[in-house]
């Protein structure tokens, strides 16, 4: 496979990962009727154990163990393993409980956000540097949040939650650089017994909808798992084969058709509030692209030497 055909197989499997965690709502709107927590802990649980098919399967268990072997020897990467297992724990909390009750749009926004989030942590923690687009872009963000806290006169809670979790999970994972699914196991395998606990707590009083319910309840959320793994499966596939760059372009399938999904299909409220906001993350978005060209960085070379600036 040539590099050219190489790099449309990527943005086809990247572009296909980002479809479905755009309809991954549709799923859990399917278990509305269950409880968030309960949702997450079936999750976790299946997740888990699906991903290490998957790693049987592809003939990765052996690298699996030889990385867990190797973070047992490394307090500092295994810190990084709990912190990044209970972020993601939290994000997935967040968003099974935005969707379910009927707050997909403020969970799109939180998505829209948290490119701009992770490049503010990377400024913060990792003292990367900004380009003048970038904070162009990060203004522009925070009127976009402004308005919506002041129109509504409550803080968008749920997106911010979303975004600053996820990009502090994505901070933790640049100090575990392992195989995409070799990591989701080792995450899942953090906070499993955890989850196992509490879906036999469920079991214990009586409230428990796996294997209590009706047979579509149980599948689906033992299914959860599956619907867990295989959008990262894909993601992972397309990683490896185009530019950052190009990665970074895509992201925004996933909140753009979750934002559809809630105005035209489950029919939550988008009012000229929510657009006028929209409309200035969206703005901060195409600088934030922007920034990243080849044109935006011979800007800011250039932006630096009037105003004196180290290069």
């Amino acid at each position: 496979m040539n590099k050219r055909t190489e790099q449309q197989a990527g943005v086809l499997y990247a572009a296909f990962s980002y479809i479905l965690w755009g309809f991954l709502p549709v799923y859990w709107k399917l278990l509305d009727h269950v409880n968030a927590d309960e949702i997450l802990a079936n999750r976790v649980f299946w997740s888990f154990f699906f991903i290490a098919l998957i790693l049987v399967i592809n003939k990765k268990w052996g690298l699996f163990k030889g990385t867990m072997r190797g973070l047992a020897q490394n307090k500092k990467q295994l810190a990084a393993l709990a912190v990044a297992s209970m972020l993601i724990s939290i994000n997935w909390f967040m968003y099974i409980w935005a969707v379910n009750t009927d707050q997909m749009i403020e969970a799109s926004l939180g998505y829209y956000i948290n490119p701009l989030v992770s490049v503010l942590l990377g400024m913060v923690f990792l003292k990367e540097r900004l380009t003048l687009l970038q904070y162009l872009s990060f203004a522009l963000a925070a009127i976009g949040v402004l308005i919506m806290t002041i129109s509504y006169g409550q803080f968008p809670w749920i997106a911010l939650s979303l975004a600053i979790s996820f990009g502090l999970y994505g901070l933790a994972k640049k100090l575990i650089k392992v195989d995409s699914a070799v990591g989701l196991a080792l995450e899942t395998l953090v906070v499993m017994p955890l989850s196992a606990i509490y879906i036999g707590y469920l079991m214990n009083q009586g409230t428990n909808s796996l294997f209590a319910g009706s047979l579509s309840t149980t599948l689906l959320l033992a299914g959860a798992g599956a619907a867990t793994a295989v959008p990262l499966l894909f993601f992972a596939k397309g990683a490896q084969r185009i530019p950052l760059a190009t990665l970074g372009i895509l992201q925004y399938i996933a909140p753009t058709l979750t934002l559809i999904l809630g105005v035209f299909v489950y029919h939550e409220t988008f009012s000229s509030i929510h657009l006028l906001a929209f409309t200035f993350i969206w703005s901060a978005l195409i600088l934030y692209s922007l920034s990243r060209t080849k044109m935006a960085t011979a800007m800011t070379v250039k932006w630096k030497k009037e105003k004196g600036m180290p290069m």
